[in-house]
């Protein structure tokens, strides 16, 4: 019963991290991200929620969500302020930001035509 608690706990932390990571990105670049990754993502999160619910007990259920919730926006907040503190100038951060989302965008084009 652990063992699918803790699959449980995983898949919530997996989905919910894809659609907080969808957030970071531009409208352009996010339109595709939300398209291909996000709505799996909330599809998954409702899934394993669903799981939880017939599974287990409803109070370990909501644990487990909103243990998950808050460890995933903890974390993004961290490498944000992370980030922030290591690059003084912004124009920098946002260029490498422009190329991480285009690779993306290349990344998702191709795996999707090719």
């Amino acid at each position: 019963m652990i063992i699918k608690y803790i699959g449980f706990l995983f898949t919530l932390l997996w989905s919910y991290t894809f659609i907080k990571t969808q957030s970071l990105f531009k409208k352009g670049s996010g339109l595709l991200i939300k398209l291909f990754v996000s709505n799996i993502s909330w599809f998954t999160f409702l899934a394993a929620s669903y799981y939880g619910f017939k599974n287990f007990e409803i109070y370990y259920v909501l644990i487990g969500i909103v243990l998950i919730i808050a460890l995933v926006q903890l974390t993004f907040g961290r490498i944000s302020l992370f980030i922030n503190s290591k690059f003084e100038n912004k124009d920098n951060l946002i260029r490498i930001k422009t190329v991480i989302e285009y690779l993306i965008i290349i990344a998702i084009l191709y795996y999707v035509f090719a």
